[in-house]
């Protein structure tokens, strides 16, 4: 199983998505008019070295943008406001990655996520329409006891018209840097969060779930947390995880999801004061009809 493991912590950084969408919030849609960068450059990011370390960041600063090894699946998710499962295409869409360096034009640094959608289109020919789906979901929950864990004061205000998320992936684990202190890490038998918002951790659970995880806790701070898990339930979380990126696996792999029971998780969860319920809710959908895998020249 140590090669399969080591393949997934490679294509697990793409749980930088959550963090890829917080930092892109405060940037606006479009006004009506058609917002496009000045300039942007796409190409395909370096190739990953096996065994190594996978850097992926989002920064923004004043006109400049900068995205460095997201796959389509994350560039779609940040142009539309969605979360991966909100994303229906070829499995392709997660498994290309392209860096994209863009300059904001005077003014218009509040419609970014538009200028995204207009360079997807032109580069990659993209087509899509949007539709609702009831789909099964995990509930995160307040369990009966109450919560469990201490809200936290925020951090400092991000900048107006910065954005910095830094990932960094390998055989070690993952780690994902928000700025003004929140992140969140999962290493052998851990997931830790620092002042992270239920929303997140909502967003980082359903990278390694069966199913998207909803938030309904209605908790508004932010905390620090720890979730043991064993290494049955922490080999078949991220091989999971893989598979949510499009990633093939061999069949040896794919069945050390049958060796996990998922209790370690739910146990950990309930000693937060919190609990995953199995439901079915309607999910609005983004469904790419067609798309270039290559974008044209810059």
């Amino acid at each position: 199983m140590t090669q399969p493991v080591v393949c997934d912590h490679m294509n697990m950084i793409r749980f930088v998505f959550p963090a890829v969408l917080a930092a892109v919030a405060a940037f606006g849609q479009s006004n009506g008019s058609r917002p496009e960068f000045e300039v942007a450059s796409v190409k395909p990011s370096p190739p990953a070295v096996a065994g190594g370390h996978v850097d992926v960041g989002v920064h923004v600063d004043g006109s400049q943008v900068r995205c460095t090894s997201l796959s389509l699946t994350d560039y779609i998710g940040m142009a539309y406001e969605l979360k991966h499962y909100q994303i229906s295409g070829p499995s392709w869409l997660g498994a290309e990655r392209f860096d994209i360096a863009a300059k904001v034009p005077s003014g218009e640094r509040a419609h970014i996520r538009a200028m995204l959608q207009a360079l997807l289109a032109d580069r990659f020919q993209m087509k899509m329409h949007r539709e609702k789906k009831e789909l099964p979901v995990y509930a995160l929950t307040v369990a009966k006891g109450g919560l469990k864990m201490k809200e936290l004061p925020e951090g400092p205000a991000q900048t107006p018209g910065e954005a910095n998320v830094a990932a960094q992936g390998g055989p070690g684990g993952v780690s994902v840097n928000l700025g003004g202190g929140s992140s969140f890490a999962f290493t052998e038998g851990k997931l830790e969060g620092k002042k992270l918002a239920m929303t997140g951790f909502a967003d980082t659970l359903a990278r390694f779930m069966d199913r998207p995880v909803v938030d309904l806790t209605e908790l508004k701070g932010v905390y620090d947390f720890t979730l043991d898990i064993t290494p049955e339930d922490y080999r078949a979380m991220l091989i999971r995880s893989a598979i949510a990126a499009g990633v093939q696996l061999p069949p040896e792999a794919l069945r050390a999801i049958e060796l996990s029971s998922g209790d370690s998780l739910i146990s950990a969860l309930e000693k937060l004061g919190l609990k995953l319920e199995p439901r079915k809710a309607p999910v609005d959908l983004v469904v790419i009809d067609s798309m270039a895998k290559m974008p044209t020249e810059n």
